[in-house]
């Protein structure tokens, strides 16, 4: 019983602990795209960060950063030089950073 006890205070301890995410929803639309899309994502606070899109192979092809506001924000991306191929992009803010996956055609 006191075992028991121990544990439901552990859970209840460490669950107020937990950091509230203060950027989320990431989503691409149009995804595939041939040469423009817009990245949008929720964050609860204005804040910096920094969009970043890498190949297949792990190498930074752009880099940006971006000041977002609290709500839902919409972020333009053009294709420039990019190939077609797969392209993981993340928003990374000082604390967390969240990534997906797009298609340019």
């Amino acid at each position: 019983m006191v075992k028991k006890i121990l544990f439901l205070f552990l859970l209840v301890t460490l669950s107020s602990f937990s950091q509230k995410k203060s950027i989320d929803g990431l989503v691409v639309s149009p995804n595939p795209f041939t040469t423009t899309t817009t990245i949008f994502i929720n964050s609860k606070v204005s804040q910096n960060v920094i969009l970043t899109v890498r190949n297949v192979l792990g190498k930074t092809v752009y880099s940006k950063r971006i000041k977002i506001t609290n709500g839902r924000n919409s972020i333009p991306f053009d294709r420039n030089d990019l190939k077609s191929g797969m392209y993981i992009y993340a928003i990374q803010n000082n604390k967390e950073v969240i990534s997906k996956r797009f298609v340019i055609r």
